[in-house]
């Protein structure tokens, strides 16, 4: 088959175009490389520069094209709230431009990458996805907000849709920015190089990671699946981990003893967002396949190996 990956250069894009060109697909990549690197996709991959609303850009880039994946967004659910037009801009204003592209362009099938970050605080032990989102913050609205578009401008121009709602995906290549750092990465650096860790809140609050190679599987499944159009999907792996659980469980894989500062005064976020998965195993038939502890023992040998 043939794709384009909008932010096909980040931390899950990337995964999934050097997948895809190892089986043998076409891959195109459009990128801006404002949070990714061009040199971690495989030389088989068309690589173009350049972001969602550069129409001609973007019109080359869907001839002939079978499905797209819109995975070009901004991820920081802290930066979005200290700059929520950008994250508008860029995750809405972005994925209604590239629908449109793809309506002038005839492509029929779009995969957009969004987020468990639309749920909110929920009470309930598994999020699924009849329930009424509340994000509570610009990114989750952002998300939110990108699935509509989606969702109604596919059923307006005939365009099958379906957005995967990917919980805290981790795994090699994800970035570790000097602001807002994504967790797992940060601990295993801060752990691994006798730094201290800061904690908000108490470390209570639960999450659901999910290793990148079962993201990819869950998008590459997304592309052929039958009976998906307008669907919503929850992609996680249905198990709950706290802070302090991941904290303990990368001791123990590492062999380190962390260095833990808690700072109560600063919100950890929703206490708890753990998805049920029932309709990806119906839909994608998704079963992760690594667990977190496995997922933590390659990234910290991996981390080794390079000295860092």
């Amino acid at each position: 088959m043939r794709f384009l990956i909008t932010g096909g250069a980040g931390f899950i894009g990337t995964a999934l175009a050097n997948y895809l060109a190892r089986q043998g697909h076409t891959v195109r990549v459009l990128d801006d490389l404002s949070a990714g690197d061009s040199a971690n996709l495989d030389p088989a991959i068309h690589f173009t520069r350049g972001n969602v609303e550069d129409k001609p850009k973007v019109w080359r880039l869907l001839n002939k094209i079978d499905c797209v994946y819109h995975l070009a967004a901004r991820v920081s659910v802290p930066e979005s709230v200290l700059y929520p037009q950008e994250y508008n801009n860029t995750n809405v204003g972005g994925t209604v431009a590239i629908m449109e592209a793809m309506r002038d362009a005839g492509v029929k099938r779009v995969v957009l990458a969004s987020s468990g970050a639309v749920y909110g605080e929920q009470e309930v032990d598994k999020v699924n996805e009849a329930l009424p989102p509340y994000p509570d913050s610009p990114y989750g609205v952002s998300k939110l907000a990108a699935e509509g578009y989606v969702r109604t401008i596919g059923g307006l121009w005939g365009i099958e849709t379906v957005a995967l709602r990917i919980f805290n995906a981790y795994g090699p290549g994800q970035a570790v920015p000097p602001t807002h750092p994504p967790v797992i990465p940060q601990f295993i650096r801060q752990i691994l190089g006798d730094g201290s860790l800061v904690i908000f809140g108490q470390g209570e609050q639960i999450r659901d990671y999910i290793y990148v190679d079962d993201v990819v599987q869950a998008l590459v499944a997304a592309a052929t699946a039958a009976g998906i159009n307008r669907q919503v999907i929850n992609i996680g792996t249905g198990s709950g981990t706290s802070i302090r659980q991941l904290v303990g469980l990368i001791e123990k894989v590492s062999g380190r003893k962390a260095q833990t500062i808690f700072n109560p005064s600063i919100s950890g976020g929703v206490s708890s967002l753990v998805a049920d998965t029932s309709r990806a195993r119906r839909l994608l038939d998704l079963n992760p396949q690594v667990t977190l502890e496995d997922g933590l023992a390659r990234l910290i040998e991996r981390s080794r190996q390079r000295g860092k």
